[in-house]
């Protein structure tokens, strides 16, 4: 999506996950907070089929994956668990589709990536699908297609909406390094090219068509060039795992049009520091790069760290209100 674009993202949103099991009040929170940038929330406490692995492998076109002991592996048909997937999803859907009634703006979707889903899925032999690059190919078209349906399914149901999807890959970096392990836990799988890698995110991004993409990850060392190289609008990431390290890539990317997603709320509960507090790194980050200050506003978006499944309600809650209220510190005093 080229900078002139007319798509604007919002200040502040959620990642995806959220504590409970009640779809209506995680549905209310997600659009309530977030009046200009709401996102469908994962409710993973439901278990097996709510989880984000189990969640995406249900939306997969001709791939059918259950719970075995071990975790989730692809079998012959639908199962009891593909079935529970998709109706835990139906019920999100039902649910966000009843307090977005009329909304017109950027409104968020998230599913695993295809290097996380195939480091995740295991095959028949017990491997993970990582194994085999074969597998690996099949597993990325199988998830673009399921994910052009959600897309199709998600718009049917709010025509205002204007979709961003997100893809959540926090295995990637340990796939670029070979640090995936095998069943055995006693090795690693091979390293899988940067090329390769990068072809499948990018076959994944594109069918999207021309809406924004958000590439997730809240493991240190995201790959920044090479997520922008893969067609990714946006970067969402844990600020607090940042180094000087990043700073090129960080530069680069904003200097690009790339938007970054800044995880500056913790996802655990914890104490929340006033809202300037949160952002404060971020402006010192814009400082160190040399970065016009009045850039803040139109490059980035604040998130919480990672996704909240492990907070208390209560926490969760306070988190997003005070994700939208370090946004509106950041717009209003970026220097």
């Amino acid at each position: 999506m080229s900078e002139d674009s007319k798509f604007r993202f919002g200040a502040a949103t959620g990642i995806g996950s959220m504590p409970g099991g009640d779809a209506r009040e995680a549905a209310r929170s997600a659009t309530g907070s977030f009046e200009d940038f709401p996102f469908l929330a994962e409710l993973p406490a439901r278990g097996p089929g709510a989880d984000m692995i189990g969640r995406t492998a249900g939306m997969l076109v001709e791939l059918y994956a259950r719970v075995e002991p071990s975790g989730w592996r692809v079998g012959d048909r639908p199962g009891r668990d593909t079935r529970r997937a998709r109706s835990w999803l139906g019920e999100d859907l039902d649910a966000l589709e009843e307090f977005t009634q009329g909304y017109e703006g950027p409104l968020k979707v998230q599913a695993v990536g295809p290097w996380t889903l195939a480091s995740a899925l295991e095959l028949r032999n017990g491997e993970a699908m990582l194994s085999d690059a074969g597998a690996c190919r099949d597993l990325a078209g199988s998830l673009a297609e399921g994910l052009r349906r959600h897309l199709d399914e998600v718009h049917r149901r709010i025509p205002g909406a204007q979709l961003v999807l997100q893809l959540d890959e926090p295995s990637l970096i340990a796939v670029l390094r070979g640090q995936v392990k095998s069943a055995s836990g006693y090795r690693t799988h091979r390293a899988v090219d940067r090329q390769v890698v990068e072809a499948a995110l990018r076959d994944v991004v594109g069918v999207h068509g021309d809406g924004p993409v958000v590439v997730h990850s809240c493991a240190p060392d995201v790959p920044f060039a090479l997520l922008r190289r893969a067609g990714a609008d946006a970067i969402s990431f844990d600020f607090s795992l940042l180094t000087e390290r990043d700073d090129d890539a960080i530069g680069e990317s904003v200097e690009g049009g790339t938007r970054l997603f800044a995880g500056v709320v913790p996802s655990a509960d914890s104490p929340l520091s006033d809202p300037a507090g949160s952002v404060m790194g971020v402006r010192t980050l814009w400082r160190r790069l040399g970065l016009h200050p009045g850039l803040l506003a139109e490059a980035v978006t604040i998130t919480p760290s990672c996704g909240l499944a492990g907070a208390s309600p209560q926490y969760a809650r306070a988190a997003l209100a005070h994700c939208v209220r370090a946004a509106r510190s950041l717009a209003d005093n970026p220097e």
